[in-house]
């Protein structure tokens, strides 16, 4: 089978500062890839591309693309169990139109919202080393920089925080995490922690759906003061 191509993917809304098909910046990543790309010949297996509004308010900083999700379909958060949590919480506050159906063709455009991974290749494990966050952050950093209009950032779990906090040239232990913790970042942004929306999470119910609402229900109230 064919994987699916860049052209039949929503275009990037920071498409020039996106990273190449084949980037070959981490080593163990890209082995990990290549040992995909042999399994699953039918899968993204690259660096997953942001998705969403290039003129976007807010910003949902996510950790690294999953397995079977955002690896195997080539759009962020598409294709996995926390997808469904997050597609349907933007739909409900209309942060997003159309139909969710767990593939990259589908109807579903976000409104005012960007989504960009701290990480943007498949990690083993789903979980990135210290020297592959640091080494994608300058493609996260480039990205915020497309995205001038996102004032407010929204952390998927602690790593995604942990970039967030970095790339804006704040301390970590001024900026502590926390799920609905907000931080005014040195570059002006907001920054709003969430639990990550992973099956693990939600399992456990350390993620409730009325949780993950809160977040937006904040980052709403907070534009609207604004």
């Amino acid at each position: 089978m064919i994987p699916p191509s860049p052209a039949a993917l929503p275009r990037s809304p920071v498409a020039d500062v996106e990273p190449p098909h084949d980037c070959p910046l981490c080593p163990r990543l890209v082995a990990f890839r290549n040992g995909l790309r042999a399994e699953h010949p039918d899968w993204w297996n690259a660096p997953v591309h942001a998705f969403g509004d290039p003129d976007a308010w807010i910003a949902v900083v996510g950790l690294a693309p999953g397995m079977h999700g955002a690896n195997r379909t080539g759009r962020p958060f598409t294709g996995d169990f926390a997808g469904i949590l997050l597609y349907e919480t933007l739909l409900k506050f209309g942060l997003a139109e159309g139909v969710y159906e767990q593939r990259p063709d589908d109807s579903l455009r976000l409104k005012g919202v960007a989504i960009v991974n701290a990480v943007r290749c498949l990690p083993p494990q789903n979980k990135p080393t210290p020297e592959e966050i640091a080494t994608c952050r300058s493609y996260y950093s480039l990205a915020l920089d497309r995205l001038r209009n996102a004032r407010i950032l929204i952390a998927l779990g602690q790593i995604a925080h942990q970039s967030a906090v970095r790339t804006a040239g704040g301390r970590l232990a001024d900026h502590k995490f926390g799920h609905l913790a907000e931080h005014a970042l040195p570059d002006g942004r907001l920054l709003i922690d969430s639990y990550h929306c992973s099956r693990y999470n939600q399992n456990t119910g350390r993620l409730t759906a009325d949780m993950f609402e809160q977040v937006f229900e904040r980052a709403l109230a907070v534009r609207d003061r604004r």
